[in-house]
């Protein structure tokens, strides 16, 4: 009978479980629960614990009860213990040396869980590689501004989650020099805020991004918001006296989500780059934008492949009245915030795709300025500072959901078809060989340190991951064209 596998940390012993050949720890802390007078501070290494800890159970998430913010199950677990990490290794003990992916999970900076079933690393064990899920914390704990508290919380959990895969991933079978950072939508976002962040510099050695936001909140908006929700908590002040008060489940729910409410609201969203709270500049971790960051050559000595879906958020445009279905396109546009010469432009690039509707358009767009733009965003100002950059769009549309939509690629990227949910969203036969060629493609890319296309520039097209495989003088292609006028 095989034993269960045990590794030293250097907070203490942890022991694992066995699963599909690999060794999985679950749960392991990497900080001090971030409660009481650490609940808006910066986070704290762990303090060492006696014994051998259990960690073949999921750790507490920052998350509490049924969010439904995405299409991947994500449930919360219960608990104070929210900042822990999951690891998954072909061969835990030192001497190993493999290459290792740090993983940082989506839900628009105000939910998700890496007790997910599509955040398995089992796959990637299997091909020599060894996974790190990172939990931290989100929401307003995470990302909202709090007087005499710590700015950018859930940023410096981020940090300090790589800075405990430094000092303890030789302990499961890892490579420190070969780490790679990756992340899906808000996560996807926070590899962009590392990789632009002078602190994170030397944390990792390529990045893999999908579905990104670039967007970075101002420290002024970041005060409105809050006041805003200590307004309608009913509380006379942001500070962390007052917002201590107020379970952290609560204080989330408290923040506007900017693609509810109607046209009016959808217009402000998309003016503003969607997100109203997450990684802010606070003029001491962060100092300018991301983008601006990145065009300075911050990061770019850390390859990058970043790419979206074609249909990011088009089913938002269901929701939308009836009646655009037949309103003047240039009206609609403009009431979306969409004028000029750059409304002429965008009808024009995206002539063929206006054949199959104003609603399908006007997804398209939805999906352009929220996500798509900022993939050729990071691509464009990385290719300013000279930096190795790989572009991909996933183009496979669902059955089930009929787009190439948000979320739809983690289950591919994982190779987990077989996971809970998965064929709700992607139906009951997803291809295979799809998530072969897309987790293949991220493996040999995590091994080493180059993906296996064209790297970025206006004259090379971006690799199209799609079912059935395209030919190889089809697998590339110009999937962003139609978003230039957005620029």
């Amino acid at each position: 009978m095989q034993h269960p596998p045990v590794v030293h940390t250097d907070a203490g012993r942890v022991r694992g479980r066995w699963s599909d050949g690999c060794a999985v720890f679950l749960g392991t802390p990497y900080a001090q629960p971030p409660v009481g007078d650490l609940r808006f501070a910066a986070p704290v290494a762990r303090e060492p614990w006696d014994g051998v800890r259990d960690a073949t159970a999921p750790g507490a998430t920052s998350q509490s009860g049924a969010t439904g913010v995405t299409l991947i199950p994500e449930p919360s677990v219960e608990g104070d213990d929210v900042l822990n990490v999951n690891v998954f290794t072909p061969e835990p003990g030192p001497g190993a040396a493999l290459p290792v992916l740090v993983y940082l999970h989506g839900g628009g900076y105000v939910s998700g869980s890496i007790a997910s079933p599509w955040y398995r690393g089992e796959s990637f064990a299997r091909d020599g590689v060894v996974t790190v899920t990172v939990a931290y914390r989100v929401g307003f704990d995470g990302f909202g501004w709090v007087d005499g508290g710590a700015s950018n919380r859930g940023v410096r959990d981020w940090l300090l989650a790589l800075e405990w895969v430094q000092r303890n991933i030789a302990a499961f079978g890892g490579d420190a020099n070969r780490v790679t950072l990756a992340g899906q939508s808000a996560g996807g976002g926070g590899v962009l805020t590392l990789l632009a962040m002078p602190r994170a510099q030397g944390l990792f050695r390529h990045a893999w991004c999908m579905s990104p936001t670039a967007v970075t909140v101002g420290a002024d908006e970041a005060r409105m918001l809050a006041t805003a929700v200590a307004r309608a908590a009913g509380l006379d002040s942001s500070s962390t006296h007052a917002f201590g008060t107020v379970p952290r489940a609560r204080l989330t729910e408290l923040i506007p989500d900017p693609l509810r409410g109607g046209l009016r609201a959808l217009r402000a969203g998309l003016d503003g780059g969607i997100p109203n709270i997450g990684p802010t500049i606070d003029g001491e971790l962060i100092e300018r934008s991301t983008l601006d960051a990145l065009a300075a050559g911050i990061g770019g000595d850390t390859p990058l492949v970043v790419g979206g879906l074609d249909d990011e958020f088009t089913m938002i445009a269901d929701d939308l009245p009836a009646v655009i279905g037949s309103a003047p396109r240039p009206l609609l546009f403009e009431a979306l915030g969409l004028s000029g010469a750059r409304r002429r432009g965008y009808l024009a690039a995206n002539d063929a795709l206006a054949r199959e509707g104003t609603r399908r358009l006007v997804g398209r767009f939805i999906s352009d300025t929220t996500m798509r733009r900022d993939v050729v965003r990071a691509a464009r100002a990385r290719n300013a500072a000279s930096a190795a950059t790989w572009v991909y769009a996933f183009s496979w549309r669902s059955p089930t959901m009929h787009w190439a939509l948000h979320c739809l690629d983690v289950p591919f990227f994982f190779d987990v078809l077989d996971a809970e949910g998965v064929s709700r969203i992607a139906g009951a036969r997803p291809p295979g060989e799809l998530a072969s060629a897309y987790h293949g493609a991220a493996v040999a890319y995590v091994r080493t340190g180059a993906a296996e296309w064209t790297p970025w520039s206006w004259d090379s097209p971006a690799r199209i991951f799609t079912d059935p495989a395209p030919s190889p003088d089809e697998e590339s292609g110009a999937p962003y064209a139609g978003l230039l006028p957005l620029l």
